[in-house]
C-alpha cells in the first residue's frame, strides 16, 4: 500500500530569517493525522537566511539526523563538538539524556538549505553522542547509498534506532530497486526533481508512505534528489 503526501500539504512556518516546511506535526503546526510514520517523527525542510541560526537549545531522547543540501551549517554543540557540515554530510546527533546545541548559517550571501530529521531511538536514556560522514555524489548517483543505519553498515552513521536511511541520484535511464520487509514501512521523501516510485509520480517535496510491500521500484527521474527510510513499525 503506498498513500502520497504532496508537498503542499505540508505544514509551513515563516520566521522571515527561517522558512520552514513539516511533513509531520512540529511547533506550531499539528495534524493529528500526521503524527510520525513509523519511528520516523520528523522531518523539516529549512531554508535559513544569510547569517541567520537557531540559538542554543537543547534535546532529549531523539536521534536526529541532519542533511545539508546547499549551502553550510555550523555545529557547536554541549559534547564539545564544533564542526561546519557542508552538502553531502551526514550528522547524526543521539541526544539521550540531554544535550545543548546551536546551528548557523554564517555566510553572508548565500542561503542554507537542509533537511532536519528525528526518529525515535531504541531505548531512552543513553549517553549522547555525535557522528559526521560525508558521502560524495558519485556514491549515490543512479543508486540507493545506506547513510545511516543501526549498525554502521557500509561506512554509514550510526543510529541508535531501528531505522535505516538512504539516499540516491536518478535522471534520465537510471533506476533502483530495493527489497523490502512488508512486516515494516518505508518512506520515501523527494527532495528535488521528479521520480516515480512503485509507478507513483512524486514531485519535489511529495513523500510516499508505504506498507506492506515487500518491494520499491525508483525510475523515470528527472534531476531526482531521493531519502528513502526503512522503518520499524
Amino acid at each position: 500500500m503506498l498513500t502520497l503526501r504532496p508537498s503542499r500539504e505540508r505544514g509551513h512556518a515563516d520566521h522571515g530569517w527561517l522558512q520552514s516546511y513539516h511533513s509531520f506535526s512540529f511547533a506550531d503546526y499539528h495534524d493529528p493525522r500526521h503524527m510520525g510514520f513509523g519511528n520516523l517523527r520528523v522531518i523539516n525542510e529549512d531554508w535559513v537566511a544569510p547569517g541567520q541560526g537557531f540559538g542554543t537549545h537543547g534535546h532529549r531522547d531523539m536521534e536526529i539526523v541532519t542533511y545539508v543540501l546547499e549551502g553550510e551549517l555550523a555545529h557547536r554543540d554541549s559534547m564539545g563538538n564544533v564542526e561546519t557540515i557542508p552538502p553531502g554530510d551526514v550528522q547524526r546527533m543521539s541526544a539521550g539524556t540531554g544535550v545543548r546545541h546551536s546551528e548557523f548559517n554564517h555566510a553572508q550571501g548565500a542561503q542554507t538549505h537542509l533537511l532536519q530529521i528525528w526518529i525515535l531511538p531504541d531505548r531512552t536514556g543513553i549517553a549522547p553522542g555525535y557522528e559526521q560522514k560525508s558521502f560524495p555524489e558519485a556514491e549515490k548517483r543512479g543508486r540507493l547509498r545506506l547513510v545511516a543505519s543501526r549498525d554502521g553498515a557500509e561506512g554509514s552513521v550510526h543510529l541508535n534506532a531501528d531505522a535505516a536511511l538512504r539516499i540516491g541520484l536518478f535522471d534520465g535511464d537510471e533506476s533502483a530497486e530495493l527489497a523490502l520487509d512488508p512486516r515494516r514501512k518505508a518512506y520515501v521523501h523527494l527532495v528535488r526533481g521528479t521520480l516515480e516510485v512503485n509507478g507513483q509520480p512524486l514531485q519535489g517535496g511529495d513523500a510516499a508512505l508505504i506498507a506492506q510491500e515487500s518491494q520499491l521500484v525508483l525510475r523515470g527521474g528527472q534531476d531526482a534528489e531521493v531519502l528513502v527510510f526503512d522503518l520499524a513499525a
